[in-house]
């Protein structure tokens, strides 16, 4: 045997064993195999009769749980069912009520229609007879039907004219009784808890110079100094006769003081000559002007007013410049604000607001353009231009009537301000103005019939009235007073109140000869 027949041998025998270790191993996987699926399969039907049983528990639970909801429902629509047949029950007996008492109301219903129409009859009878004594009185009075009614009725209309007069008089006293008790106490706690100086505003300034020479250097060489310092300050320089004094005339106060300082610092530096005045006046009038700024500002502090705006501060240092009927518009204001201020907290209103408004409710008159229109809107303008509350606004416009009052602290600032105008000395009136509304006064007095003279007195505060007593009763006298004070109070301005007199009298005269 060569080498060649082995190996070919050994391979074939390798070969042979592989397929018998082949043969027999896939012998005993599918062996294997076939005892795995049957245990998977003895362990399904275990699963199977597990999930069987579980699914026949569930269903068992489910079915007892639906019938119990059932039971239940069943058990509600029972109830309810009871409820019904209990409420179609009371229904019924209700409905047997209402026909019964329907049946009644039907029987009162006839009885009411006979009445009416018993009382009908009655009514025809009554007016047939009423008809009858007409036309009887009327034959008897000789007047006819309507006449007589014109006299009735003249009758009830003055005898209801009387009775309302005398009526209207009760209740006018005892409101005023009621009324200005608290009124009166208010205002006169106001007006002491009060004390301001007042001293009357002129229109001119003396300027007191140590000799009669400085007048000289003053008017300077053919009077082009004073020309020069009239032009510059706007005001009239008034050189006289009068001993150690000079009189500075103009009507604008600012105008007046930066005359007065510049005039005393060129007195005081000895050089004067008109490049010098145009100097000296320029710089008075930013001086002047900074102490305006610093007069408002101090003025707000001490009266404890804050976040004025700088613009209305302003105006409030000029008030110091600026007078109204004689009295200073500064102490005029702050006066206002002080006693707007105590009648708020009397009243339990915003006393800051209050003072606010007592303080501004004039600064219309200082502004430097002074437009045509009335103070107050003036005033109301530059407020709300510059960031004031509608109170204020409204109380600045209102103080005299031209706008219509909003708030309780308008009515405040118009008394406050009448309280501090009408102080004996504040002002200073016009004499023809004066005259004037004391004619208006007794003109007004004597256009009524009855009435032979009047007589205004009390500085126009009183006026008296004398009527005829054979044309006027005492009824009437009451009704011409009562008219009379609402004419004068509708139809003309006053300070203060005017109280009307109404004199009757009797005289009989005889003479022992």
């Amino acid at each position: 045997m060569d080498i060649t027949s082995i190996i070919i041998g050994s391979a074939i025998g390798l070969a042979v064993g592989a397929i018998v270790v082949f043969i027999l191993q896939k012998t005993a996987l599918k062996s294997k195999s076939q005892s795995i699926l049957k245990e998977a399969e003895a362990e399904g039907e275990a699963i199977k009769k597990d999930k069987i049983i579980q699914a026949k528990e569930k269903f068992l639970q489910l079915k007892e749980e639906h019938e119990s909801k059932v039971r239940k429902r069943e058990r509600n629509i029972q109830s309810l069912e009871d409820k019904t047949k209990n409420k179609e029950k009371s229904l019924n007996q209700k409905l047997g009520d209402i026909n019964r008492k329907n049946k009644e109301v039907d029987n009162l219903k006839q009885e009411l229609d006979d009445q009416m129409e018993l009382i009908e009859n009655k009514k025809k009878e009554i007016e047939k007879l009423h008809q009858k004594q007409v036309v009887e009185l009327s034959n008897i009075s000789g007047l006819q039907v309507d006449e007589a009614k014109t006299q009735l009725m003249e009758a009830l209309k003055e005898e209801a004219r009387t009775d309302a007069m005398a009526y209207i008089k009760e209740i006018v006293d005892e409101a005023k009784i009621n009324a200005n008790k608290e009124a009166k106490k208010i205002v006169v706690q106001s007006i002491q808890r009060v004390a301001t100086e007042q001293a009357i505003e002129n229109s001119v300034s003396v300027f007191n110079i140590e000799s009669d020479e400085m007048k000289g250097r003053i008017i300077g060489r053919e009077g082009r100094n004073i020309r020069a310092l009239e032009a510059a300050t706007g005001v009239e320089i008034i050189v006289d006769d009068t001993p150690e004094a000079i009189i500075l005339s103009c009507f604008d106060a600012v105008r007046r003081e930066v005359a007065r300082l510049a005039l005393h610092q060129l007195v005081s530096d000895g050089r004067i000559h008109p490049a010098r005045i145009e100097e000296v006046v320029a710089k008075t009038k930013k001086s002047l002007n900074e102490e305006i700024i610093e007069t408002g500002r101090r003025t707000c502090i001490d009266l404890g007013i804050h976040g004025l705006h700088p613009e209305l501060m302003k105006m409030v240092g000029r008030m110091k410049y600026r007078s109204s009927y004689g009295q200073n518009l500064l102490q005029h204001s702050r006066e206002v604000a002080n006693l707007c201020a105590i009648m708020a907290s009397e009243l339990g209103l915003n006393v800051k607001l209050a003072k606010r408004a007592g303080l501004l409710h004039d600064i219309g008159k200082v502004p430097e353009d002074e437009p045509e229109l009335p103070h107050a809107i003036l005033g109301m303008k530059l407020a709300e231009k510059n960031g004031e509350k509608e109170e204020v606004c409204n109380a600045i416009g209102a103080h005299h009537d031209e706008i219509e009052m909003t708030n309780l602290i308008s009515p405040i600032v118009q008394v406050c301000d009448a309280i501090s105008g009408a102080r004996p000395g504040a002002r200073r009136e016009i004499a023809e103005s004066y005259i004037k509304r004391i004619k208006e006064l007794e003109t007004t007095a004597l256009g009524f019939e009855g009435v032979i003279k009047s007589y205004a007195i009390q500085a126009g505060r009183e006026l008296r009235v004398m009527v005829e007593a054979e044309k006027v009763n005492d009824q009437r006298a009451d009704e011409l007073s009562f008219i009379i004070s609402q004419k004068i109070q509708n139809e003309m301005t006053y300070p203060g109140q005017v109280k009307v007199t109404v004199i009757r009298e009797k005289r009989a005269v005889h003479y022992a000869k």
